[in-house]
């Protein structure tokens, strides 16, 4: 078995931005029939390697716009990388856009076990968990509501609830720990700790620099989608700090 939980090879994202602005479903067909859309090449990423290895709590800074995002989605894969490669060994849990795969239209409790349905979960597991999530997420008046009513934080806590009710191999967290009141973060933080405790590999994205330090034991840092620095976590923390 491989000693890395995730590795990432020369990875290189590139993306068609549009020059022109298209007012329209019709504009844009008209426009494509005549051959009069034009993009500019927008690279994400540029050559971009690292692993992680088994266990490990590995910290991902930047500033906006650095492709910390865009690199969490390909190794999450949502995004397939124009160059380079991405492999992962283990059941991977991202917590990326929370509740971004809920149907508004559905209540919580459909949507709990769509959302587990996604990760593999059969309904019969779920029937074992319903009662843990719908507690977690602080939900229990809301739990037959459209989730189209819900606050972002609502529909946050609900994704939250829902992603960690099973131990993965990998958790991927970007920028979640905001999520609710100070009391849920707490509850969110000691989940989280309580995985890493338990062995679980960590990716974690996170602009606060005393996080990182406090949870991480090595990182690296992207600078327009280029890797300025690997390697201890305070030495990258420092290198982000003079950039």
């Amino acid at each position: 078995m491989p000693a890395h939980a995730i590795s990432v090879d020369n990875v290189s994202m590139m993306f068609n931005l549009s020059k022109d602005k298209i007012v329209g479903l019709k504009e844009y067909v008209i426009k494509a029939i005549k051959r009069q859309l034009f993009y500019e090449e927008f690279w994400a990423l540029r050559d971009v390697s690292f692993s992680v290895d088994k266990g490990e709590v590995f910290g991902v800074m930047g500033l906006n716009g650095a492709g910390k995002s865009t690199l969490l989605k390909i190794i999450a894969g949502v995004f397939r990388p124009t160059i380079g490669s991405v492999s992962v060994y283990g059941e991977l849990a991202p917590l990326l856009e929370l509740g971004a795969g809920f149907d508004p239209e559905f209540s919580a409790r459909n949507n709990i076990y769509m959302n587990g349905a996604m990760y593999g979960h059969a309904p019969k597991f779920m029937d074992e968990k319903y009662e843990e999530i719908i507690e977690f997420a602080e939900l229990r008046e809301f739990e037959d509501v459209a989730v189209k009513n819900f606050s972002t934080g609502m529909r946050a806590r609900l994704g939250f609830a829902v992603a960690t009710s099973v131990k993965p191999d990998i958790l991927i967290v970007d920028e979640i720990l905001g999520v609710g009141d100070y009391k849920f973060q707490s509850k969110c933080e000691q989940r989280i700790s309580d995985m890493i405790d338990s062995g679980v590999t960590v990716l974690l994205v996170s602009h606060n620099i005393n996080s990182i330090k406090k949870m991480c034991s090595r990182a690296i840092l992207l600078e327009k989608g280029r890797l300025k620095a690997i390697g201890a976590v305070e030495e990258v923390c420092e290198a982000y700090g003079d950039g």
